[in-house]
């Protein structure tokens, strides 16, 4: 099933409003919204530094995993970035799809 990583940097709004609220009811209202959409929330950590909030969700549904972060991001309260994650074997699928490939400014001549 595919997965997803979330990863949430609150506003300062936000965070006082998880802190008022709890971060466990947060983390059960985050599970029960995701859920709502056909979403699984895995995992989902609470951090400092970079990030507040980390979440691994799994779904066949991408569009809902984006309806999500649409949710989450157009209220303001949360900045939200959402990593779509690659098995080795969907990474090995891409190599053997690999273009040529040539980067800017250089120019390859028949006679080289």
């Amino acid at each position: 099933m595919p997965k997803f990583m979330l990863r949430g940097q609150y506003t300062i709004g936000g965070l006082e409003g998880a802190v008022r609220e709890g971060f466990e009811s947060r983390e059960e209202y985050i599970r029960e919204l995701a859920e709502s959409l056909g979403v699984q929330v895995e995992t989902m950590y609470w951090a400092y530094g970079d990030d507040d909030v980390v979440l691994i969700l799994s779904s066949t549904d991408e569009a809902a995993v984006v309806a999500l972060s649409l949710a989450v991001n157009m209220s303001g309260a949360v900045r939200l970035t959402t990593t779509p994650l690659l098995t080795a074997a969907e990474m090995d699928e891409a190599v053997d799809k690999l273009p040529e490939y040539r980067p800017p400014g250089l120019v390859l001549r028949d006679d080289d």
